[in-house]
């Protein structure tokens, strides 16, 4: 397997970018794609990253890698809106072309009691789990290939409805009237309230439910038949210090490692980061999860240790046409006044 920006097209592969593909759920799906053929668009935040992303993938594919699809692993920092920006134009310059686009990084630091900014100033979970997807996909929309079976894939989380069983722990995902957003300055929550680490993270998800509704109505409205698919991969938590967990463990530690024990040991109500990446892998592939317009799946547990993934109904508050559209509306001025 070699790194390469130009994709060569023998068999048909995929080119699929992917955000979040250095750890985690990502990283696993990757591997499986790799080995299935297909090309890997892999942004980093930083050279180091790229380095120790490649090494892994390396490492992986000596063993267990048969048919290798290629990587290129551009640099990209989702909390700086201008590296997107010139990530994407070198990809235009490039004149690549991308099948799937799944946006599947996401950040937590629950358990802090202060906000972190991205580089624009703008609360750390929202610039990165929503503003630069929002952003990215915009910018990456002209690249995708409409005749090779495009796909648009968004990582969510069943956190963002409140009577889902995540959901229901602490403070509920709820984005008000939009107020902070509407203020455009300095805000460190959607809703105008008081800083919550949690709360952000429910609600980012929310947000990413919405955007991908409101974006797959844009594209119908374009006579674009794309699926937008979001999905929930269950609660994931991995044995190692990598994966979703790696920044609130910072923050609480102890109760990371007492909840890990519970949840994922004793109960087993929590799965892999390599099966879900097999769910992520198989939706970025299988013609089944091809249906136009917007879907959702989750991947329910049904029992200790037993999971179904199915398609799934969204919360009240993500199935409002008025939140989408205030959302998409705000997200944008927003990303106006900061790219200018």
């Amino acid at each position: 397997m070699k790194e390469n920006s130009n994709f060569s097209k023998k068999d048909k592969p995929l080119t699929i970018f992917i955000t979040g593909g250095s750890s985690g759920i990502g990283f696993q799906a990757v591997l499986k794609l790799i080995s299935l053929g297909h090309n890997i668009i892999l942004p980093c935040k930083n050279i180091s990253r790229v380095n120790e992303v490649l090494t892994k993938i390396f490492n992986q594919s000596l063993v267990e890698l048969s048919k290798k699809g290629e990587i290129y692993t551009p640099i990209m920092d989702l909390s700086d809106l201008k590296s997107i920006d010139s990530l994407c134009s070198d990809l235009k310059i490039k004149r690549m072309n991308i099948d799937v686009l799944i946006l599947n990084a996401g950040l937590q630091y629950t358990g802090s009691n202060t906000p972190r900014m991205s580089t624009q100033g703008i609360e750390l979970t929202f610039a990165v789990n929503h503003l630069s997807h929002f952003y990215l996909t915009q910018k990456i929309l002209p690249l995708i290939d409409k005749k090779n079976d495009p796909k648009i894939i968004i990582t969510a989380s069943e956190v963002h409805n409140p009577n889902s069983a995540g959901g229901k722990v602490g403070a509920k995902a709820s984005l008000g009237n939009l107020k902070g957003l509407e203020s455009g300055v300095d805000f460190k929550m959607i809703d105008g309230n008081k800083f919550n680490a949690d709360k952000a993270y429910k609600d980012s998800k929310l947000c990413n439910i919405l955007f991908a509704r409101k974006l797959s109505k844009n594209l119908i409205s374009k006579k674009l038949l794309i699926p937008v698919i979001a999905w929930a991969p269950g609660l994931v938590i991995s044995r190692d210090n990598q994966g979703f967990f790696r920044y609130s463990r910072k923050y609480n530690q102890l109760g990371q490692i007492l909840f890990a024990f519970f949840a994922r040991d004793l109960l087993r109500i929590t799965t892999s980061n390599k099966n879900a990446g097999l769910l992520l892998s198989n939706l970025a592939c299988l013609s089944k999860y091809r249906k136009p317009g917007f879907s959702y799946y989750s991947n329910k547990i049904i029992a200790s240790g037993k999971f179904i993934f199915e398609e799934t109904d969204i919360s009240n508050d993500a199935q409002r046409e008025d939140l989408s559209d205030n959302l998409w509306e705000l997200s944008q001025s927003l990303i106006d006044n900061i790219i200018r």
